[in-house]
């Protein structure tokens, strides 16, 4: 494996470091964006029994704000639950947008690792032909073992850069899928939250 990376010239170097760093971000968003992390289900009708109840204490909606991001935006709402429907809308809706924006954390390095690792590949193999010519300039085409060298090393890093991009983009599309879905998720449970809170929708219902 260390030959053919030596093989392939200094642009392995940062090819490597971006699958290192990919493989790093796709490990640390698939622990991250776990549902059963995100929007635990269950987690509304939980809250509005304590509310029912009267049991739900200032301890006890710390304790749900810090156990999930669908917990924080809820706590969110029902701190402004007593000045109206839009400042509690208003409120879920500014909780939200941290909630999304940390959901989204390190998407776009993803995005552009996809992005880079061809082009990386590509000046591997323009760097590698452009060898290939001098050697063929200075020596003529009887040497082929120095023109197999440039070749060899253009296809390399083709074949490295490929091999990095296909995969990170598959998975930054995957991570954009997921963040829209649970962001989608979170969104209806907001939703219901504001009409039961506000007398509009039965518990049964939720």
């Amino acid at each position: 494996m260390f030959e053919l990376l030596k093989a392939g010239g200094w642009l392995m170097i940062p090819i490597v470091a971006c699958s290192v760093l990919s493989l790093a971000i796709c490990l640390e968003r698939l622990w991250v964006l776990r549902t059963s992390r995100i929007a635990p289900g269950g987690l509304l009708g939980d809250i509005w029994e304590r509310i029912k109840g009267k049991t739900l204490t200032p301890a006890q909606m710390r304790e749900i704000k810090t156990q999930s991001p669908l917990g924080r935006i809820m706590v969110a709402g029902l701190n402004n639950a007593k000045h109206g429907r839009e400042v509690m809308k208003e409120s879920i809706l500014e909780a939200a947008s941290q909630v999304i924006h940390e959901l989204e954390r390190f998407l776009n390095p993803l995005g552009t690792i996809a992005a880079v690792t061809p082009l990386l590949g590509l000046l591997g193999t323009v760097i590698g032909m452009i060898k290939v010519f001098t050697e063929i300039m200075v020596q003529g085409t009887g040497n082929a073992s120095v023109l197999a060298g440039g070749i060899s090393e253009a296809l390399i890093t083709t074949a490295a850069g490929l091999s990095v991009a296909i995969p990170t983009l598959i998975f930054h599309r995957f991570f954009q899928r997921k963040v829209d879905s649970l962001v989608k998720e979170m969104e209806q449970e907001a939703v219901k939250l504001v009409e039961v809170v506000h007398g509009e929708r039965e518990i049964d219902h939720v």
